[in-house]
């Protein structure tokens, strides 16, 4: 763990430094670090060399250290002998406090956005109009991945970067009477102007003013030609007035001095305008004498007709980089529209509000020659109110105008992951050299990113370390390169065509305008890593913390240890269910159902502080941030460190109010003050001799985020690091919480010794030595706890899409629930907390209420269960409890309507559980009769149930839940897992209840269909077939679930029945994980395409889109709602789930009245609420619950776990462990067989709840639902007094924008959204084919595709596949396609569909499909040899069920993820081959990239390895790595090729087989444990055969 630690006080940090003369880096951190083989290190200022002009400064940043178990001591800095070290102090103590703002994450997230991208270069260098055209052309052909406002014109922004067109300036020079320009001494501002006549002027003066101070002289003002009849009205209103700006420098000669004196009158001109009304209207899109940036809140295709100088002959320019935004947020504004100064960003940044605010800390101590002492006029460096691309771009931008060139930057800011690298490590150690040598100065800008950019010497692009974004390159013979999103953006000769790759992972390429050369990836790193050498220095430079074993014996008696455990707020469910768990088994404890107790500010109980925040969502590696007490005893004796021990204790004797503000005041003083004197290690510790009665613990969470923020504000938090010696700290979520708000390491001293008591308990050595658990010795038990915590932590990572823990310390990606102001300003400043809560004095009491147990006498000898993870007598209050589950029983079996309201009466009278109890119905005009109200039959149809898996619940509960919804005209959910075509049609075979079709069932009638009406799209897709999906009235894509947001579901493989593995074309028995849903959804206009697959397939299917209620969703749902999703559900954080860890029930997601509330008002704001059907969902458990959502803005309301109550459930709540006793959530036959209920049961519960909602309508004096839609005027807080604090602001909640313009109901029944005219619609219209498809006849066809034609083949299959199902089909569909594909080419193929694309194609090849035959080859005669190109793009055969490909070529990343049962043989893949594949074969006569077969429990795979390195980059957590030795194996795999070459005439294949005998001993084949005994993987299975035959014979 990086310990943020950096020089001490008496020298100057330097930086971004150099002085033109050392190269010694004596200005280092060392870092220490306990794994005992990794070193890392932090330098503090370095002199950088380029290779092609002496550079001016290096950027060495004074920063924190990285990955975890880091520790950082810095010597003094002395860099040359004419520079003199000096003895002032780095830290500014007088920097005023109101120039600290933390970055708010409300700011951050209101910005969101991702994007199409590429560039054109040519390497001749030579300026052409064409580059510009061309530019312009593929921007166009991009228009898909970008979005369009409410009002369908306004684009999010589309924009282009050049080299500044001389020609055109000078012949306007000219016209103006002006001299000619003189390039080498001209700066070009495009500049945005206010609206306003009198502000511009204004504006137009400071500018000008400006420049004179700085000696510089302005030439003129040129107003920029542009054509606004073509802007849509939204971008319109606020359309800037763009004019550009020319101006002389005279005193500079270099480009890179010429270039930082723009960037500083820039910066001034920033700083000047900041107080100004219209000073957020000022923007300079570019100020440079090399590069101009032309951009707008335009549709990409009107760019070029916008601004006429694009059209003009004259414009012309060596290269362009071009961009089309998709913004989340709608409110786009013009200056976020990209490129930006250096960068076109595709992508997001996750880490953003760390990021920001470590910038900000860093901004005391940046300093380098290069300013001249003017660093204070070029900050700040970042702008919370900006994108995370402009921070980016920002952060880019000053360590290139500090003289770094665009290559070193990026490789800084965002760094490939290299631990472990299997080539680089061997390869290009000095690249790994430098990363180690500066990840302890800039922690990695996290996130799914391909980055272009450009300097106006160099162009280049980049991915971020997972390679979440496609990118594809392809180089010509005219000596042109060509990066982007997408192949297919230009027409392109494909004879012309030399090279055709894809960047992987971390990869990058750049051009060289001036020396016309292309490097790709590890040239260009090659390059950066060897200017200076960055092994040596760190060799020089670093220590290492040995690792230290863990303690042998408990430290305290056990009665001790009860008193710790009591007065640190421990309860025995912690202890039995977390603690002892995670020792005994190394992981986290895996749970099920929702979190259904009141939120921590609602509880009566007392809670941790870590129970107030909520985590947040979006290949991770990290050394553990647990340290032991050995290993923070030895960091504490490092002299280096000065390490500080700063006891965390409030004083209580004189009264609690008051005593924990002045404790935390002088805790940050005391940290204030060790900083000065030198300390680099704070360690924040609850630990004492003796616990005082009159002496509580200040709760950890609370030091650390106090001492974090004060050392932000005050400029010193890049100086040292902070620790966490603690009792309090034994979940992941609390680990998470710590770092996430700035502990750079933990040390849970009382986990850990609980670790050991439990190992020397009697009960555990006897269970030990009857065999009832595994024997872990004690330093294993502790090491279980330490590994269980950080794969929990790393699951919160990915979560997010961080990769690195140093990216994530101090981000804090949490949202707050029930904390107020004073606490949050103080300690978590920047978090959202939207409702308020308590006060630091309520804290200090809820803090008190554990710590006196410690002391009192009647403390039970024992922990007490608090009852916040199982329900029990006295504990936590429930939701869903065994008396409210009696109560529905007794209503709902007997139809017994006096039941049902003893029902209602028991929910009226329950503790305050979720926020909506704290509000009430208020009227504006008289009540009218019940028989006025719309009828219960038309309300229930606004009503559905919960996607809940078959195979988490039983066939029984399942069916007889579809069964009654249909019958209401309600929808239910299939969840993930497929469904049984025998329920699609009508039962018509009923007889007293019983129907031989569903025998299980019973309470049936005729006409009764068993189908549910939203089938889900998971990321797991099982069971996902085309029959499947064009069976639903309703597609619903699961981003996430409220139980668990962004985490795939589990289901244990006890649960995997023989028929579960049918409908999930898996093997019974192997547990199922779905993978965490960034497999197709990194980022929106991923979203938008896998909507508009599934409207292809299926046109009449409305596609819901399931989101988790956080801070923040509004902006994602108009995201969604752009990507043209006909329905948004939200889902509370209290909703269900069959089997998850622990910390994701109890600590993800928020209520959803909070997420339906800013949904609801920001589609209204961006007039994008009509376009969706809301839903919402979340512990619904009566009408009460579905009128606040409706007053709250839902149109529809689903009902989860009550659903599973009135079918028979008990809320035993082990649904996860197979056992449940009324068969609801059981594969167990005999379990099953108990299952109580019937569907009737299910409907009487729907019709009580609709006469409740019709009761309350009419007391209401509103006649229908739709009326009382979105008005929260009709809601009022309630008067209920909470234990914990009356300082609640339900404000949000009640506060109102308007109204949608259509009712609810007409919202509900308009058509679903279309993807407008396909190439499937023109091909679906061809006489010929649909004489096939009606007469299963053969038919053959050829026809163009462009990469604009996506998810093409869907329409055709999705037709086929509502005819004959997955399998019927005796036609032959043979159809050529001609050129490049767009995404998703192939999508859903069933049987009978032979696909061939000569050309190439991009993202999700082949996505779900489930039969037929697809062949990918270049055209006949390329430039490029094919087994060396990637003709197809990332995450190929997604979710595929079967069916054969052939590809003459290489694959992107992620190929064949999730494969059910296809086959495939391609010529190379990316990373992540095979993950998480469950069945088929996968041939690759090639090199594939790192992670092989991740997740891989089915299927096989095979390999060639001609030059041995494939070994390295298998994932061996399953499979086995084996040559093909087995026969059948040696011909399945001969049989493979032999097609592959038939089909593709591949070189590759014809090779291999012309040589079998040399070839075949170079294949490897992976096998999962479940096909081991198959004949193709085993070769004594034709043995064993023979014998077993022999023995029955």
């Amino acid at each position: 763990m990086a310990v943020q630690s950096l020089l001490p006080t008496t020298t100057t940090t330097h930086l971004l430094y150099s002085n033109g003369t050392s190269l010694s880096p004596l200005s280092m951190k060392t870092t220490i670090t306990p794994n005992k083989s990794v070193v890392f290190n932090d330098f503090v200022g370095l002199y950088c060399k380029s290779k092609r002009t002496p550079r001016k400064i290096g950027v060495g940043t004074s920063s924190r250290g990285s990955l975890l178990k880091t520790w950082s001591t810095t010597s003094k800095a002395v860099f040359s002998s004419n520079l003199q070290p000096k003895t002032t102090s780095n830290i500014d103590s007088n920097k005023k406090k109101s120039e600290s703002k933390v970055a708010n994450l409300e700011d951050i997230l209101s910005e969101r956005g991702a994007c199409g991208v590429g560039f054109i270069a040519n390497l001749d260098n030579i300026a052409t109009h064409q580059t510009v055209k061309d530019a312009l052309t593929a921007l166009s052909c991009m228009e898909h991945r970008g979005g369009c406002g409410a009002d369908n014109d306004s684009g999010d922004g589309s924009g282009l970067m050049t080299l500044i067109p001389w020609d055109l300036f000078d012949n306007w020079a000219n016209k103006q009477g002006l001299a000619l320009l003189d390039k080498s001494h001209t700066g070009v501002g495009m500049v945005f102007l206010p609206k306003d006549d009198e502000s511009m002027k204004e504006a137009k003066r400071v500018i000008i003013d400006t420049f004179k101070q700085e000696g510089l002289e302005v030439l003129g003002w040129r107003p920029v030609p542009v054509n606004t009849s073509i802007v849509g009205r939204f971008a319109k209103e606020t359309m800037p007035n763009i004019q550009q700006v020319f101006v002389k420098i005279l005193k500079d000669e270099e480009i890179g001095d010429i270039e930082r004196e723009m960037y500083i009158c820039r910066k001034l001109i920033e700083k000047a305008v900041k107080s100004e009304k219209w000073g957020e209207e000022l923007y300079f899109c570019s100020l440079s004498s090399q590069t101009i940036v032309y951009k707008g809140m335009l549709r990409s295709e009107v760019l070029g007709l916008f601004y006429s100088d694009l059209q003009s002959d004259l414009y012309k320019s060596p290269f362009a980089i071009y961009h089309r935004r998709y913004s989340t947020n709608t409110s786009p504004r013009w200056p976020l529209a990209q490129p930006m100064r250096f960068l076109g960003h595709n992508g997001e940044i996750n880490t953003i509000q760390g990021n920001l605010n470590w910038m900000q800390s860093r901004e005391t101590s940046l300093k380098s020659p290069v300013w001249h002492g003017r660093e204070n006029e070029i900050r700040p460096y970042g702008n919370p109110r900006a994108s995370d691309s402009a921070n980016l771009d920002s952060a880019a931008e000053l360590l290139i105008r500090s003289g770094r060139n665009p290559e070193e930057a990026l490789m800084i800011l965002v760094p490939e992951a290299y631990k472990n690298h299997p080539t680089l490590m061997i390869k290009y150690p000095e690249v790994a050299d430098f990363y180690d040598y500066y990840k302890g100065q800039m922690e990695a800008w996290d996130g799914p990113a391909l980055l272009l950019f450009s300097d106006g010497k160099t162009v280049g692009a980049c991915l971020d370390r997972n390679g979440l974004r496609p990118a594809r390159y392809w180089r010509t013979v005219d000596n042109v390169v060509y990066v982007a999103s997408e192949v297919g953006v230009l027409p392109m000769d494909e004879s012309k065509v030399t090279m055709k790759g894809r960047l992987g992972p971390g990869m990058m390429i750049t051009v060289d305008l001036q020396d016309g050369q292309v490097y790709e990836n590890t040239e260009v790193k090659k390059r950066v890593a060897l200017s200076n050498p960055y092994g040596k220095w760190l060799k020089e430079n670093m220590r290492t913390l040995k690792s230290v074993n863990f303690l042998p014996q408990t430290e305290m008696d056990n009665d001790e240890i009860l008193r710790h455990q009591q007065a640190f707020g421990y309860s025995s469910e912690d202890v039995q269910m977390v603690i002892e768990t995670m020792a005994a088994q190394g992981k986290e404890p895996t749970f099920c159902m929702g979190d259904d107790i009141p939120l921590a500010v609602l509880s009566q109980k007392p809670h941790m502080l870590y129970d107030y925040f909520k985590q947040r969502f979006a290949q991770v590696m990290l050394s553990s941030p647990v340290l032991n007490e050995g290993e923070l005893e030895s960091l504490m004796k490092d002299s280096r460190l000065k390490a500080q021990i700063l006891p965390i204790f409030f004083d209580i004797r004189k009264g609690v109010d008051g005593s924990l503000e002045k404790a935390l005041k002088r805790l940050c003083e005391a940290a204030d003050d060790a900083v000065r004197n030198g300390s680099q290690l704070l360690v924040l510790s609850d630990r004492s001799e003796e616990m005082e009665p009159t002496r509580p613990a200040i709760p950890v969470l609370l030091a650390v985020g106090a001492v974090h923020q004060h050392l932000i504000q005050n400029g010193l938090r890049i100086s040292a690091s902070i620790i966490a010696d603690t009792a309090q700290c034994f979940s992941t979520h609390q680990f998470a919480c710590l770092i996430g708000y700035g502990a750079s390491g933990v040390c849970p001293h009382l986990a850990l010794e609980t670790c050991r008591q439990w190992r020397l308990s009697n009960k555990t050595v006897n269970q030990m030595r009857n065999g009832k658990m595994p024997t872990v010795t004690i330093e294993q038990a502790q090491k279980n706890f330490c590994k269980a915590v950080k794969s929990g932590l790393l699951k919160i990572l990915s979560k997010m899409g961080i990769s690195l823990l140093s990216s994530y310390c101090g981000a804090q990606i949490f949202e707050i629930y029930g904390l107020g102001s004073e606490i949050v300003d103080l300690a978590f400043c920047g978090s959202v907390s939207k409702i308020g809560g308590l006060t630091l004095d309520e804290l200090a009491r809820e803090t008190m209420s554990f710590w006196v147990k410690a002391f009192s006498e009647d403390t039970a000898k024992r922990l007490e269960n608090f009852g916040f993870i199982q329900m029990r007598v006295g504990g936590e209050y429930h939701g869903n409890n065994p008396e409210m589950s009696k109560l529905l029983h007794k209503a709902v079996r007997e139809r017994n309507e006096s039941a049902f309201s003893v029902y209602q009466q028991h929910l009226a009278n329950r503790p305050v559980n979720v926020l909506r109890d704290l509000i009430e119905f208020k009227s504006d005009r008289p009540s009218i009769p019940v028989g006025k109200v719309e009828s219960a039959a038309s309300i229930v149809q606004r009503f559905c149930t919960g996607g809940m898996s078959l195979g988490a619940i039983s066939r029984e509960t399942h069916e007889a839940i579809a069964i009654a919804m249909n019958r209401l005209g309600g929808k239910s959910n299939s969840g993930e897992g497929g469904e049984d075509p025998i329920r699609w049609s009508p039962l018509s075979d009923v007889v007293d209840g019983y129907s031989s079709t569903l025998p299980h069932l019973k309470g049936l009638q005729n006409g009764d269909t068993a189908t549910s009406a939203i089938k889900q799209v998971a990321s797991g897709r099982f069971g996902v077939t085309p029959t499947f999906l064009v069976n639903a009235d309703q597609l619903e894509i699961k981003i996430a679930q409220g139980a668990k947001p962004g985490e795939g579901g589990q289901l244990p493989g006890k649960k995997v029945s023989a028929y579960i593995a049918r409908l999930r074309n898996s093997k019974p028995g192997v547990p199922l994980i779905s993978p965490p849903p960034h497999h197709d959804i990194y980022s929106i206009e991923d979203l938008a395409q896998l909507i508009y697959d599934l409207h292809q397939v299926n046109p009449k299917a409305k596609v819901s889109v399931k989101l988790v209620a956080e801070a923040g969703i509004g902006t994602v749902a108009s995201g969604v709602a752009k990507g043209n999703a006909d329905v948004i559900q939200i889902s509370g954080h209290d909703g269900g789930t069959g089997a998850s860890p622990i910390s994701s029930i109890k600590h993800a997601g928020g209520p959803w009245e909070l997420g339906l509330t800013e949904t609801h008002q920001t589609l209204i704001e961006n007039g994008l609420r009509e376009r969706v059907i809301l839903r919402v969902d979340g512990g619904f458990k009566s009408g009460v619950d579905v009128l606040m959502a409706a007053a709250m803005g839902a149109d529809e309301y689903g009902f989860g776990s009550v659903a599973m109550i009135a079918t028979g459930c008990v809320m035993a709540r082990i649904c996860h462990t197979n056992n449940c006793p009324v068969g609801v959530a059981s594969q167990r036959e005999e379990l099953r067989a108990r299952f109580p209920g019937v569907p009737g049961d299910l409907v009487n519960f729907f019709l009580y709840v609709a006469e409740e909602v019709r009761g309350i309508l009419a007391q209401l004096g509103y006649d229908k639902l739709d009326d009382i839609i979105g008005r929260t005027d009709l809601l009022r807080p309630r008067h209920v007094s909470i234990v914990k604090t009356q300082q609640l602001d339900l404000g949000y909640i009640l506060s109102s924008v308007g109204l949608p313009k259509w009712s609810s109901t007409a919202i509900r029944s308009q058509d679903v959204h279309s993807n407008g005219p396909v190439l499937d619609d023109i091909l679906l219209s061809d006489p010929e084919i649909i004489d096939a498809i009606e007469h299963e006849k053969a038919v053959c066809k050829t026809i163009k595709i462009y990469n604009i034609d996506r998810a093409v083949c869907g329409r055709i299959a999705g037709v086929v596949a509502k005819k004959y199902g997955d399998t019927g089909f005796a036609g032959q569909l043979n159809i050529t396609f001609t050129g490049s594909a767009g995404q998703s080419f192939a999508c859903f193929l069933t049987p009978g569909m032979n696909i061939r694309l000569v050309g190439e194609a991009n993202d999700y090849v082949g996505k779900g499909m489930a039969g037929g035959e697809l062949i990918v080859t270049p055209v006949e005669s390329t430039g490029f040899c094919p087994e060396e190109a990637t003709i197809v793009g990332n995450t190929c055969l997604y979710g595929a069920t079967g069916g054969q490909v052939f590809i003459r070529g290489k694959t992107g990343e992620r190929f064949a993820v999730r494969n059910s049962l296809a086959q495939a043989v391609v010529e190379g893949t990316g990373d992540h081959c095979c993950e998480y594949m469950t069945g088929g074969c996968v041939v690759v006569l090639g090199k594939v990239g790192r992670n092989v077969a991740a997740g891989m429990t089915g299927g096989l795979a095979y390999i060639l390895d001609e030059d041995d390195t494939l070994i390295p980059k298998v994932n061996k957590e399953i499979v086995k790595i084996q040559r093909v030795t087995a026969p059948a194996g040696q011909i399945q795999l001969k049989n493979f090729i032999e097609s592959h070459v038939e089909k593709t005439g591949s070189s590759k294949g014809f090779a291999i087989l012309k040589e079998w005998e040399k070839y075949l001993p170079l294949f490897w084949q992976l096998v999962p444990p479940s096909e081991e005994d198959t004949p193709e993987a085993c070769f004594d299975f034709e043995v064993a055969a023979a014998q077993v035959s022999l023995q029955s014979a």
